[in-house]
């Protein structure tokens, strides 16, 4: 007989139940700061979002937001995820660093604490603490690296952070295109970093003259090594080194320094990842810049119709585009499903932005050789893909050599992966490095296997998401605490429950009918240079997107007690969540079984009817409790919080 597979309840479980928290590599609580949208709570949304989140606004633009890839509202029948990055930069615009009340977060630092504070190691974040005579070194001043400089200089610690270039952010600066990412949001949230006292030393690079072992010669006694993948790899085929052959990394760091390349008519880019995104759709508005500039256009005293000009500019350069006169193409390896980019939520929508701007994708190619004429790129041959993956889902392409395709070209920019520079490691500092060419570190707690010394983000995992970095940032921030302090970390649960009256509680009306939409986009006909290409939702578009929320943190609470096996919740149920079954149906192990006997006061093999509940189902409609005679089955918002509790010595 097949049993069901069950977790009893717990307190943790109830904390996991809210998926979209869970999915965020720094446990924001999504679901709460969504619900604060329809509330008219701006203020206390923004808090929410903010306090485990030194990036906050930064993430409201482009995160890649894997709470909504763990949405419950994807995954049962009413619906898609919630938007709640979208969401988030709603708050942020009114709340946040870049907003005109910047300081609000600063409540954070007074013992503020807001409804939720999300991420478990920041029970102590959440006021700054005295502080402390230990000096900690951070190696980039990309996102992970501030995140961390920015908790450790809440624990009191002072913190300089060690930066090659001469502006802080990283591949969040650099790499990511400014149509997504204004570069004033960024800049406001660093400020706030160092306006906790945080040093950071520009044109400072660790190198192998000046390195691990000289910044513990100055005095710290701990380093965070958060240096960023800031270069390109190429392919290894025949023309990969012709002038106009160009890394995508190197192509995007440049853009976002002010230097333009010369690509020429027609692009092709090879990759089916985000950057490859990124790439296609900042070359497509070079291309289209360069047709404007070849229209001479008047200035206001020349012409009152100056602005009319350059809407016309515009149009000249569409209308290039669709006459093939300038081209974009997107080549990959994998099928349009297969794509990297296609993996999550946000990487559907910009692959839907990067189609409606009029770039070409052509998947399912592989690249055979670069054909240049007097040394620069004429054409790219491609051959068919068989196959992407191998039996066993491992990445290994096959392809039939026997059909190509040619796609004349300008330009060949490469988005097949990034590496990470590690030359500034001698060797003499106990740094052991991976057989991938990252710095080997422990995964629970980031240190490397010299004492004192973590590493995270691309540095010891390879090319990480904005969201991953952070959460590598704010970890090492706690084990160089802990560290330092000599003191281990042991956790406390912290448990809010309050039950809802049944007869007032409702989920907002139409929570379940109202679709998915995303927030305004600039029409394609006008997304050239840096102007921001999603627009902000209306008060009205967020708050019916915040009222789609499933609110997890509810949920149906069960009182064996007073249950009296009328089965009602189970056939009202709309999602069939709710199974009463046999204990000896039940998977589970037989101390838990001789727990539940000893519970209900009961001999063992005893018969025992058991409530089974499919959380991952229900919708929180609250049915089961409406119709329960008995009052077994109540709604209760259950607010688990993980905080740290330092105790002992190590």
């Amino acid at each position: 007989m097949n049993k069901y597979k069950v977790r009893l309840r717990s307190l943790p479980s109830f904390r996991e139940e809210v998926l979209c928290m869970m999915g965020c590599p720094i446990h924001t609580d999504a679901g709460m700061y969504v619900q604060s949208v329809p509330k008219n709570a701006y203020e206390e949304g923004y808090l929410i979002a903010r306090s485990p989140n030194p990036f906050a606004s930064v993430c409201g633009r482009v995160c890649a937001a894997p709470c909504e890839d763990a949405c419950r509202k994807g995954k049962v029948n009413i619906g898609e995820p919630i938007t709640i990055r979208s969401l988030k930069k709603f708050l942020g615009e009114r709340y946040g660093a870049e907003s005109k009340q910047p300081d609000t977060q600063d409540k954070l630092l007074t013992g503020f604490v807001p409804t939720s504070h999300g991420w478990d190691m920041d029970a102590p974040l959440l006021s700054k603490q005295k502080k402390k005579n230990k000096k900690v070194a951070v190696i980039g001043a990309g996102v992970g690296g501030l995140a961390c400089a920015h908790d450790l200089a809440l624990r009191g610690y002072s913190v300089t952070v060690f930066e090659a270039s001469d502006t802080a952010g990283g591949m969040v600066r650099f790499g990511i295109p400014r149509y997504r990412l204004p570069n004033y949001v960024l800049e406001k949230e660093i400020q706030k970093i160092v306006d906790l006292g945080v040093e950071i030393k520009y044109k400072t690079p660790i190198t192998q003259a000046f390195g691990i072992n000289e910044l513990k010669k100055q005095g710290y006694e701990s380093i965070f090594i958060a240096v960023g993948a800031q270069s390109g790899r190429s392919l290894d085929i025949e023309g990969s080194d012709l002038s106009g052959a160009i890394k995508a990394i190197e192509y995007l760091v440049s853009g976002n320094k002010g230097l333009k390349y010369n690509l020429g008519k027609r692009v092709v880019v090879i990759g089916g990842g985000l950057v490859a995104l990124d790439a296609a759709r900042d070359a497509l508005r070079t291309l289209m810049e360069n047709v404007q500039k070849e229209r001479t256009i008047p200035t206001a005293e020349e012409s009152e119709a100056a602005e009319q000009r350059i809407f016309e500019t515009l149009d000249v350069a569409r209308a290039a585009l669709r006459a093939g006169a300038i081209e974009v193409n997107v080549v990959s390896l994998e099928s349009m499903d297969q794509m990297p980019a296609a993996r999550s939520i946000q990487g559907k929508a910009e692959l839907i932005e990067t189609k409606d701007e009029g770039i070409i994708f052509s998947p399912s190619w592989g690249p055979k050789r670069i054909i240049g004429e007097n040394g620069k790129v004429k054409a790219v041959e491609f051959k068919k893909v068989v196959s992407v993956f191998d039996e066993q889902g491992r990445f290994n392409p096959t392809f039939d050599e026997t059909v190509t395709k040619t796609f004349e070209a300008d330009s060949v920019i490469m988005a097949i992966g990034q590496a990470i520079d590690l030359s500034f490691l001698k060797g003499d500092e106990k740094i052991d490095i991976s057989p991938r060419r990252t710095i080997k570190i422990d995964v629970s707690t980031l240190a490397t296997t010299a004492e004192g010394i973590y590493a995270g983000g691309d540095a010891a995992f390879g090319p990480r998401n904005l969201i991953d970095a952070i959460a590598d940032g704010k970890k090492a921030a706690a084990a160089i605490d802990g560290y330092l302090s000599k003191k281990t970390r042991q956790t406390a649960y912290h448990v809010n429950v309050e039950t809802l009256p049944v007869e007032e509680y409702k989920m907002p009306e139409n929570y379940d009918v109202y679709p998915r939409e995303i927030p305004p986009q600039l029409e394609p006909e006008r997304r050239i240079g840096l102007q921001e290409v999603e627009q902000s939702y209306t008060e009205t578009e967020a708050h019916v997107q915040g009222a789609r929320c499933l609110q997890c943190h509810t949920s149906p609470v069960y009182n064996s007690d007073l249950c009296i096996l009328c089965g009602r919740c189970s056939d009202i149920c709309p999602e069939d969540c709710f199974s009463f079954v046999p204990l000896e149906e039940v998977d589970i192990s037989d101390e838990d079984k001789k727990n539940i006997y000893n519970n209900l006061g009961y001999r063992e093999n005893e018969p025992v009817t058991v409530l089974l509940k499919d959380d991952e189902k229900c919708i929180r409609c609250g049915l089961c409790a409406h119709i329960c005679p008995t009052g077994a089955m109540t709604m209760e918002r259950i607010i688990v919080k993980e905080e740290p509790v330092h105790a002992g010595q190590y």
